[in-house]
């Protein structure tokens, strides 16, 4: 089956944030005295929504949850200040959309994150002018790990699983994309997210490779 779209988690693949989305987390749980442990949020916290993070900390830690409003839009602030501050173009990266998008694959960035900051870190990678589509938390009723992220944007682009790749990165994402049915490229660090890296997996799926 010929591969036909690249379909991109963001944190972690497309923009190296992991430590911004912590950072700004910390910064909003801290106004009311929580915290979680960086470690801690690589192994327990990692690809999850904000709301998802914060509804976890109630049930471990006690936060209130009449507290998730106003820290979830704290975080939101913070993190566009990361953002502001640190998001800019990437060369493979650029290099390696506008090389697929050449070759008339279909681009779309599949999130957990909302769409308005999903939005702002493609504009300022300078990634935006090569995406077909955008899919955020916002889109969808069930985040990773539940593959219907995944699911609808095959919809939206008009195509079958089997002519996906998905580029991810945690354990969320990647039991969404494997449950979609599409075919995965597993990503260790943002710098593996390249040109050669990809068509090289597309070729593997396209000979029958596994």
């Amino acid at each position: 089956m010929k591969i036909k779209a690249v379909l991109f988690d963001m944190d972690g693949v497309l923009i190296d944030a992991k430590d911004w989305h912590y950072e700004a987390l910390n910064r909003a749980l801290g106004l009311f005295g929580y915290s979680i442990g960086r470690y801690e949020h690589l192994t327990a916290y990692d690809g999850l929504p904000t709301a998802v993070k914060l509804e976890k900390l109630s049930v471990e830690k006690g936060l209130p949850r009449s507290l998730h409003k106003f820290i979830n839009e704290m975080k939101q602030r913070y993190t566009m200040t990361e953002i502001h501050n640190k998001c800019r173009p990437v060369f493979v990266h650029e290099y390696a959309l506008s090389r697929l998008k050449g070759e008339n694959y279909r681009i779309a960035v599949c999130s957990n994150s909302i769409r308005n900051t999903i939005v702002t870190m493609m504009d300022y990678a300078g990634l935006s002018p090569y995406l077909d589509l955008i899919m955020s938390n916002e889109d969808v009723e069930k985040s990773k790990p539940n593959p219907e992220i995944y699911v609808s944007a095959m919809k939206r682009l008009g195509l079958k699983p089997e002519e996906c790749l998905i580029c991810e990165d945690n354990e969320n994402g990647v039991k969404a994309a494997e449950n979609s049915g599409g075919s995965l490229l597993r990503i260790k660090a943002v710098a593996d997210v390249n040109y050669t890296n990809i068509k090289r997996r597309i070729m593997e799926l396209e000979g029958g490779g596994k």
